[in-house]
């Protein structure tokens, strides 16, 4: 009975029985007859998204398609990408290190780390708080050239066959969580990366709010200057030949911005300025808005994208941002220690007992650099590759100009400033 509960069909693989070691590693791929559809980019409005949040917030039988839909909007957002791209290129900028239990770092376990498929994961994670959730699958375990063992990459498992609620994978859109894979356990578990929240739809969820608007805000106002951004042609004439009447009227529609016609004494040219009301406060403020509020939503401020006021205001924004950033390394480092580094230690990587942290130096104004540095100097001697490492400047053998703790004009073996 219990072996027959571990058998698996496939109509492409056949069958696997999971409790033999060769057809689990035949199933360590996820992505089994996943029936691939193309994304419709249609158009949405908030009816649509209010419509996509009822189905994904279904308790028996979640449903977030049409939601991920709109998410295929809203990802387009130029500002939005724009905010989106800062947070994560502080995340990913920062140093690392893994360091065993004593707490020394373990240079040697970095290799594993300074790797493309890496950093492809760090961009999943960092993917999960807009959108909720990333199921990501790490690639086959290869020798790379190097002789180093190694991921030959990894993939995201599309958004719309995973269903994070009941940890299931579905074959075909818009089945019930019932007919899919249980990624949570054996085999599937040691080859996935789970990141964000089963039950969190994500920051575009909110950002949909401004997006949609913003779209249409656009729309409208390119149709303002496509009827009144240009002023109208008038052509009166008093022929009553038809054909003479057909001439004039070519000519009105044939102008282009080097306008020119030939008419007789019985036709007048007017050109009708528009008096409608000023389109940009009306359009541009609103787009502006939605820039801002969706400022405020990825960057929980908003002078680090935009323009600023004072000094003070800046540093305040500043320091926001700064916490914001720590709050996703945060995130990052957990999903890396509670699930990527033993999925590793059990794949054969001599990674077991170590810990990723990220390497925050102490940052000092070039102000408190310099009193640091002039007191370790007043009082120990430094070693001029110290400057030579740091500043890229040559360092001979040091003098003796007079500092402190020196005296003499015999040359010491230190080095310091040529």
């Amino acid at each position: 009975m219990e072996k027959k509960k571990n058998i698996l069909k496939s109509e492409k693989h056949g069958t696997f029985d999971l409790t033999k070691a060769s057809d689990r590693k035949r199933l360590k791929k996820v992505v089994v007859d996943l029936q691939r559809y193309t994304d419709m980019l249609t158009e949405h409005d908030i009816s649509h998204w209010r419509y996509a949040c009822q189905l994904a917030v279904n308790v028996e039988n979640p449903q977030r398609l049409q939601l991920y839909d709109i998410y295929n909007d809203v990802d387009l957002d130029a500002h939005l990408t724009g905010a989106i791209g800062q947070v994560n290129g502080f995340v990913k900028c920062r140093s690392f290190k893994l360091t065993n239990p004593k707490g020394d770092t373990v240079k040697d376990a970095e290799v594993y780390f300074n790797t493309e498929w890496f950093k492809d994961l760090l961009d999943y994670i960092l993917e999960s708080i807009y959108w909720g959730h990333s199921l990501v699958e790490l690639g086959n375990v290869i020798t790379d050239e190097n002789g180093n063992i190694n991921f030959d990459g990894v993939k995201l498992i599309p958004r719309k066959h995973v269903i994070p609620e009941y940890g299931r994978i579905v074959k075909t859109l818009g089945e019930g969580w019932q007919s899919g894979i249980d990624y949570r356990s054996a085999p599937y578990v040691d080859w996935l990366i789970e990141a964000g929240k089963k039950d969190d739809l994500g920051l575009y969820k909110k950002a949909a709010l401004h997006t949609i608007p913003k779209k249409y805000a656009g729309a409208f106002w390119d149709t303002f200057a496509e009827m009144f951004g240009i002023p109208v042609r008038i052509a009166k004439t008093t022929a009553r030949d038809e054909n003479e009447r057909k001439k004039v009227a070519s000519m009105m529609e044939n102008m282009g911005a080097k306008a020119w016609g030939v008419f007789d004494d019985t036709t007048d040219i007017e050109l009708v300025e528009s008096s409608k009301g000023d389109a940009f406060n009306v359009y541009d403020k609103r787009i502006d808005r939605c820039n801002s509020e969706l400022s405020k939503l990825v960057l929980k401020q908003t002078m680090t994208i935009e323009d600023g006021s004072s000094l003070s205001q800046s540093q305040t924004h500043m320091k926001v941002f700064k916490n914001l950033i720590e709050a996703y390394c945060d995130m990052v480092r957990d999903v890396v220690n509670n699930q990527l580094l033993p999925k590793m230690v059990r794949h054969g990587f001599p990674v077991k007992d170590l810990t990723f942290n990220w390497d925050d130096p102490v940052d000092y104004t070039p102000e408190q650099q310099v009193a640091i540095e002039q007191m370790v100097l007043n009082n120990y001697e430094v070693d001029g590759s110290y400057f030579q490492d740091k500043y890229g400047i040559p360092a001979g053998e040091r003098r003796n100009n007079g500092l402190p703790g020196l005296t003499g004009s015999k040359k010491t073996p230190n080095r310091f400033f040529d």
